[in-house]
């Protein structure tokens, strides 16, 4: 795995705050799933997770129109939303702590 890889992982899965939006995610499909497969009539449980993917989601969603996407459409769609404000997520948080614009200092010794 390159360097630039690594880094695309570790902001996107496993920054704290990246792990927790991903996590709260993560149960919104587990509760979505699990009301389609044992409720007789499941009405709008979709929108929850929809709603933690809100602000790109809707940007995808207003190029469908009107009409209804297949379901694997819109679950690929749902998947590569939060995957990339996990992304911008993590990216926030480690520019405000600084590590993105820290350099490495040289090894050597250190003058007091």
């Amino acid at each position: 795995m390159t360097a630039r890889t690594r880094t695309l992982v570790r902001l996107t899965f496993a920054n704290p705050a990246s792990a927790i939006y991903l996590g709260l995610v993560g149960v919104a499909v587990a509760v979505a799933t699990a009301v389609t497969l044992f409720a007789e009539d499941p009405g709008f449980v979709w929108v929850l997770p929809a709603l933690c993917a809100f602000p790109l989601f809707m940007l995808v969603a207003l190029i469908h129109g009107d009409g209804q996407p297949a379901t694997w459409v819109f679950i690929t769609e749902l998947v590569l939303c939060v995957l990339l404000q996990s992304l911008v997520l993590g990216t926030i948080v480690e520019a405000s702590r600084g590590r993105l614009r820290q350099r490495p200092r040289p090894a050597g010794p250190r003058t007091s």
